[in-house]
């Protein structure tokens, strides 16, 4: 029974689903959604009826692109759930929805393993801290085996994975798992979606008091209580063990790893079990700092404070997805955007369940819902109470790698591609739409080639324009590959009145990070405050190098010597100086033109090999290792992403349609010499 006491907050839930491509996540978010009651029908990815795959595009092509979020409900707890991109071109998507997200879950694919996309959320979840809980799935497919997928976790993850499940059967025999805390048998019968619970099977029985005692012994050496108990009494209770396991979650010192088959619902009840068990509520997880330093607790009286993370700039109106960190906000109520300095009118609060809405009167500190009626919010912006300002942290942006020219066919068509072009970067920041200064083209940049043909595509039905699309062209850098010392560089104007005078000498060097500068002046000759100048003047020409204009990264600039002019000298002057003495010394290093590449893992037959590797090899690709795997070859290269376009038709013909791949980005390498046009 509950107290007067009893927190509200408690009993929410806001995790993701993260995975690889395929994995199965949106299946899984389909099956929760049906065992929580929230739909009647189980949606397919086959059939295109998933109710987080609703956009036209997500149907046609059968991947997740957009985050979408649903809210459900669950041995009364409120789950609010979003269902994140597994594909690497939309991982902005993930970034930005693990911004504001209190947990999450991993999911693996129990033949594959930890993937390379698995890897990269699961990184991703690292940095922003997010609490975890691995689900294992597809243990029906021919070849599964949980085993094999917890140690490639543990390897290639290096997390410490506590399996508290044990499966009954394996491939297409698999009917249930044993749950190793409470030690009972959970199935699932084919036309049911409630677990059978019963007594561990008598073949099981050893192996499931193998694996609890393993599973005793690894939560003891991580939690002190459990390791008290575990001396005391040589065993750990299901309730300790439980308590233990919360905590090494919510720590990170430990991930609780569970298995099954969403697409035949089975171990989706246990899986939202342990949700509710083990990953934190708003309570739990650390009260918000604004960039002042300021904190916010997770309460609904405290001063208002939210993100916005995901905007839709759909034609009827702008809908704002918000996380709200603290106090409380109410249809009608005035906000204060801090990045944009203006106050906004919240029209309408909405519950989102994917692309339907149910109207709400207020949300509070923990609630993650879409509001109507925010003007100038963007995907990153902090919305807060106008009398408590706050700057809360952006979730941070891609730099995009990779760009197409778009053109409307039609000459009338102009400005409406424009605004067409402006509200797709208004939802999306990874993608970046500028004119070419020497052209006059208008390049859409993003992600990847899938991210543009997606982006354009959108432009394509949702504007009824028809388009014409440049080949893809990836975004180089160039860098310092022999500096210089001692450039003198002297910026001098008089024209009447008074004059412009700065005097700066320069040493280049390269350097492993982006762009360092220090001063080693001495004596005062250059003021403090024109060395600030002189730095922001170097920034300036970082935009341009001199092989193609491409911007300019790695080096560490010194200024080691200048002079002043009494009456002369100012920041401008400084800042010019600076500007134009970095871009003459850059003509003097030896430049190194970058270009991006990205980690490619190919699945193929084993009798296509070959010619996957010749491919590989013609397409300036180094092979890094290659490995079987039931009848299936997996190759993994480094290749330089200008190589890949169009790789994905070529895989198809070489492997009669057998061949898959995925890519993700590592960053830069020196390209060619020959690779120098702009």
């Amino acid at each position: 029974m509950r107290t007067n006491n009893f927190n509200p907050l408690a009993v929410v839930r806001n995790l993701g689903i993260l995975a690889h491509v395929d994995a199965g996540k949106t299946t899984v978010t389909e099956r929760i959604l049906f065992a929580t009651g929230t739909t009647h029908k189980r949606g397919e990815v086959h059939d295109g009826t998933t109710v987080t795959d609703f956009d036209p595009q997500e149907r046609d092509r059968g991947i997740t692109i957009f985050a979408a979020a649903v809210s459900c409900a669950w041995d009364g707890h409120r789950l609010n759930l979003i269902d994140t991109p597994g594909h690497v071109d939309f991982a902005d998507e993930v970034e930005r929805s693990l911004r504001v997200l209190d947990g999450a879950v991993a999911v693996f694919d129990a033949v594959a393993g930890v993937e390379p996309q698995s890897e990269s959320v699961w990184r991703q979840a690292d940095r922003h801290g997010v609490p975890r809980i691995a689900f294992v799935n597809k243990l029906d497919r021919a070849g599964a085996d949980l085993d094999t997928a917890v140690e490639s976790i543990r390897r290639r993850l290096h997390p410490a994975p506590l399996v508290v499940q044990l499966p009954i059967g394996s491939e297409d025999g698999f009917t249930g798992v044993v749950d190793l805390l409470r030690m009972r048998a959970l199935t699932w019968a084919d036309d049911t979606t409630a677990a059978d619970e019963g007594p561990v099977p008598d073949g099981l029985r050893e192996e499931a008091l193998r694996r609890r005692r393993l599973l005793e012994e690894a939560v003891a050496e991580r939690h002190p209580a459990a390791l008290e108990e575990f001396c005391d009494r040589e065993t750990v209770s299901a309730d300790t063990l439980t308590a233990a396991l919360r905590d090494l979650t919510r720590s990170g010192d430990g991930v609780v790893v569970l298995c099954g088959s969403a697409y035949r619902n089975r171990g989706i009840e246990p899986l939202l079990d342990a949700v509710v068990a083990y990953l934190p509520s708003p309570l739990d997880v650390p009260a918000v700092h604004g960039e002042n330093g300021e904190e916010r607790p997770c309460d609904p009286a405290a001063p208002f404070a939210a993100l916005a993370f995901k905007v839709n700039a759909t034609p009827t109106g702008r809908l704002t997805y918000v996380r709200v960190y603290s106090g409380t906000i109410e249809k009608g109520a005035t906000v204060w955007d801090a990045g944009a300095r203006r106050t906004e009118r919240v029209g309408r609060i909405l519950r989102v369940q994917a692309d339907r809405h149910a109207p709400l009167e207020r949300a509070v500190a923990g609630d993650i819902v879409a509001v109507i009626g925010l003007k100038s919010a963007r995907a990153g912006s902090t919305l807060c109470a106008p009398d408590a300002p706050l700057v809360l942290e952006p979730p941070g942006a891609a730099e995009p790698v990779v760009s197409v020219a778009v053109e409307a066919e039609r000459s009338v068509d102009t400005d409406r591609l424009a605004s067409a072009l402006a509200r797709l970067a208004e939802e999306d920041p990874s993608l970046v739409v500028r004119t070419d200064a020497e052209t006059g083209q208008r390049l859409l940049s993003g992600m990847g080639e899938l991210h543009l043909e997606v982006a354009v595509e959108k432009v394509r039905r949702e504007h009824g324009l028809t388009l014409n699309v440049g080949r893809p062209r990836v975004s180089y850098r160039e860098t310092v590959g022999r500096g210089v010392s001692g450039l003198v560089f002297r910026h001098v104007k008089q024209d009447g009145g008074a004059g412009q005078f700065a005097h700066v000498v320069l040493d280049v060097q390269p350097s492993a990070d982006g762009f360092e500068f220090r001063s080693a002046v001495v004596g005062g000759r250059v003021p403090q405050e024109y060395v600030r100048a002189v730095e922001a003047g170097c920034r300036d020409a970082l935009a341009e190098g001199p092989l193609g204009g491409h911007p300019v990264t790695g080096l560490r600039v010194t200024l080691t010597d200048g002079s002043t002019h009494v009456k002369d000298s100012s920041d401008t002057a400084f800042r010019t100086a600076g500007r134009f003495g970095l871009r003459e010394a850059l003509r003097a290093c030896a430049m190194v033109l970058l270009e991006p590449v990205v980690e490619v893992t190919v699945t193929v037959p084993e009798d296509a090999v070959g010619a996957v590797l010749g491919d590989l090899a013609a397409r300036r690709g180094r092979v890094s290792g290659s490995v079987t795997r039931g009848g299936s070859a997996i190759v993994t290269a480094t290749v330089p992403l200008a190589e890949l376009f169009g790789y994905a038709t070529r895989l198809r013909s070489r492997t009669q349609g057998r061949g898959t791949f995925t890519a993700r980005p590592t960053g830069y390498a020196p390209a060619p010499a020959v690779t120098t046009a702009r």
